[in-house]
Parts: structure tokens; sequence; C-alpha cells
């Protein structure tokens, strides 16, 4: 039997069909997206705040070209399988989804969720399907930021940091 995290990712097929069953239980689901490279309380805090927002939390994750992309040589530090299956094990997150696309808008279409979350740093016009989750009468919501946590910041302070001896 496979770990109780891994069984939390889906495709887009399977993750429609969990979709359309929670939603015949009338359950809010709510639906964020990011690269999540290496896993750090920022990310934990709004993904807590985004599940407290409805009933079902989806989070898609950024495939390693996309991340690359957006973030440049030397990233992603782990790879997409690797940070689906981190992201799953919050108990927090219901299910997780890849997608290597530059943008998750198939999903979001796809799945229809009635609230969308992103965090704090981006502005509402450039959060990808806002439009259209309010077009169909969900909502936005962008998520508090922690301060001085970030991927790159710790990636730098990690880099930073004196080699320690061996004991």
């Amino acid at each position: 039997m496979p770990a109780v995290a891994r069984r939390k990712i889906e495709t887009l097929a399977g993750l429609s069909k969990r979709v359309a069953g929670a939603r015949r239980r009338s359950e809010r689901i709510v639906f964020t997206n990011g690269c999540f490279d290496l896993l750090h309380v920022g990310h934990v805090r709004s993904l807590e705040e985004a599940r407290r927002l409805g009933d079902r939390l989806i989070v898609a994750i950024n495939a390693d070209a996309s991340v690359r992309g957006a973030k440049g040589p030397g990233r992603p530090i782990q790879n997409a399988r690797e940070r689906m299956e981190l992201v799953a094990a919050l108990a927090c997150v219901d299910w997780v989804v890849g997608f290597r696309a530059d943008t998750p808008i198939r999903l979001i279409r796809t799945l229809r969720p009635e609230i969308l979350v992103k965090g704090g740093d981006w502005a509402l016009d450039e959060i990808v399907g806002a439009r259209e989750v309010e077009g169909w009468g969900g909502r936005v919501v962008r998520a508090k930021i922690v301060r001085g946590t970030s991927t790159s910041g710790l990636i730098d302070r990690i880099r930073r940091s004196p080699p320690r001896s061996k004991r």
C-alpha cells in the first residue's frame, strides 16, 4: 500500500473525479499553486491559511522546467515529484497535482475552485485565474506573507553559512 502522502498526488483526471465527489458533499474547494522548491514555514502557514478557507485544499506544483524558467538556472533544488510528495505530506493539504504549463490556468478552469489563494506578494491583477474564479462567483484571497521566509532567502542563507566540522 502506498504511503499516505503519495496517495494524495493525483492526475488531473483523477483529481476531477475527487472534486466532483467533494462537490456532491457540498464541500468548498480551495486551490493554490507554486514551486514549493524548499519547503519552509512561510509555505506551511500559507497552506494552513488556505485550508481554513474551505473544505478541501488542492495544491498545484510547477514542473521542473517551469520553475527553471521562473527562478533561473540552478532551480529547482528538488525535482517535481519530491516537491509534490513533501507538500502532500502536510495535514492541511488534501490533493496535489503537477502541471507543466507556465501557468495553472487549465487546472483552474477544469476544477473550478470556489476559492483561489496566492501569496500576499502577488497583486490581484497578476493572479492567474482570478478573473475566471470571480466570474463563476468564487473569490480570490491573498495569503499573509511570513516576513523573512522565502526559498531564495533560504538558499542564500545556506550558501553563506560556514561549513561545519564533522563529529
